[in-house]
């Protein structure tokens, strides 16, 4: 018998997470009952590490706004044709798209052309503009998992199969490295106040956000008693070598004399920073949920923004003000993007007072209206909830497709 294929696809740095967790929770899920899968698709290091074939690169596909598309629009054209290709010489059983929209969207039409099972893990934002592409979730997706609990009734509304099935940063542990061994690892000073800096985890939005941080850096470090800060920006597995080099030298030319460090991962980052300044996107939900107090920030094309103005519907940027349903977390978009407001909103928020333990405390109720228990037992405690669950369905699809159940040892 043929070992059955389930295709895993992320083209993010948190979807690219995701994947990696879920290919692992899939492995062990499988094994359980002495079953064995083939996963491939698109995914960066770290979905590789847990297993997967990669047909195309996440790190090639990652690009944000109009000029970088239509500059990269060969690459990415070629790239996509390539996994089409292999989606129709491999059929897999199942799909499994993660976020990523623009370029997941057109894969499910071709998976769905081709009668293989569609699941669409992470919603893309279509409660607060393109509305229209519900027509393609109808049509192209059997099954949507989303990650905030609103989403559910958006789509069920929609006549869409949508599950609630929690959001997988609320069940990881927090970090457990110790501000001593971090200090030591990354050459830090662990008597200092750490700031967080996360300008995004594309190309784009760094270059976008990265100066006015650097320069609200650059205004506390002034501002304070000399050397009571460092500042940690992480950056995201899914840049390419070449694009961490120009983050190294952008610092190192705009930022002389600022303590700023490079680190890998953003979680225990986060986890140990007395506070950050995070751009908006899913570094928000990991900061909020790690109990992090920060401030959102966010700066597009003046264009992208007057349209922006226009078609979303929503009234607030952050998605942990929306799950909110109130300005929890200062928002500093487009203009009011200065270092000045920033210093302004973060510098309460560092010592200990009302401010930070009101936010922190809010953070906290924050988190457990993102976690679910939906009775899916997982590889560990932090994969019980979204996703075990993401696993079970995929599984469950694996099977009505009618994929022979192959034993782990053929």
């Amino acid at each position: 018998m043929t070992t059955p294929g389930i295709l895993i696809s992320a083209g993010e740095a948190s979807g690219e997470a995701y994947g990696a967790l879920l290919i692992e929770e899939l492995r062990y899920q499988l094994a359980s009952q002495n079953r064995q899968a083939q996963f491939w698709g698109m995914g960066g290091p770290r979905m590789v590490a847990a297993g997967l074939d990669r047909v195309v690169r996440a790190e090639d596909m990652a690009v944000m706004g109009i000029t970088e598309v239509v500059r990269h629009l060969p690459r990415i054209y070629r790239e996509f044709r390539r996994l089409k290709q292999a989606i129709r010489d491999r059929r897999p059983a199942v799909a499994v798209l993660i976020d990523f929209p623009d370029i997941h969207f057109k894969l499910a039409e071709e998976l769905h052309r081709l009668g293989i099972p569609v699941i669409f893990f992470v919603s893309p934002q279509l409660w607060a503009w393109k509305k229209h592409r519900i027509k393609l979730v109808q049509k192209y997706i059997d099954r949507m998992l989303v990650i905030f609990p609103f989403e559910e009734q958006f789509y069920r509304e929609r006549g869409v199969n949508a599950e609630f099935v929690g959001h997988p940063l609320a069940e990881i542990d927090p970090p457990t490295v110790s501000r001593e061994d971090f200090a030591r690892q990354h050459d830090l000073d662990p008597a200092k106040t750490w700031i967080g800096l996360l300008p995004g985890s594309r190309a784009k939005e760094i270059r976008d956000n990265l100066p006015e941080m650097l320069s609200a850096a650059d205004e506390l470090h002034v501002r304070n008693q000399p050397g009571q800060f460092e500042f940690i920006l992480p950056l995201a597995p899914t840049l390419t070598v070449e694009k961490r080099a120009w983050v190294r030298q952008f610092i190192q030319q705009h930022a002389v004399g600022l303590p700023v460090t490079l680190v890998d991962e953003a979680r225990p980052a986060l986890h140990l920073a007395r506070g950050s300044i995070v751009a908006s996107g899913t570094a928000t939900v990991e900061a909020a949920l790690i109990g992090n107090p920060f401030v959102v920030v966010y700066r597009v094309s003046p264009l992208t923004y007057a349209i922006a103005k226009r078609v979303v519907t929503v009234p607030h940027v952050a998605m942990v003000n929306l799950i909110a349903q109130k300005r929890l977390i200062p928002e500093l978009i487009q203009n009011d993007f200065t270092a000045s407001n920033i210093v302004k909103e973060l510098t309460p928020l560092l010592p200990d007072g009302t401010p930070r333990q009101s936010m922190m405390k809010e953070l906290a109720e924050l988190r457990g209206l993102l976690q679910t228990r939906t009775g899916a037992v997982g590889r560990t405690a932090g994969a019980a909830g979204a996703i075990a669950r993401a696993a079970e369905i995929t599984l469950e699809l694996l099977e009505s497709s009618g994929a022979a159940r192959i034993p782990a040892g053929r």
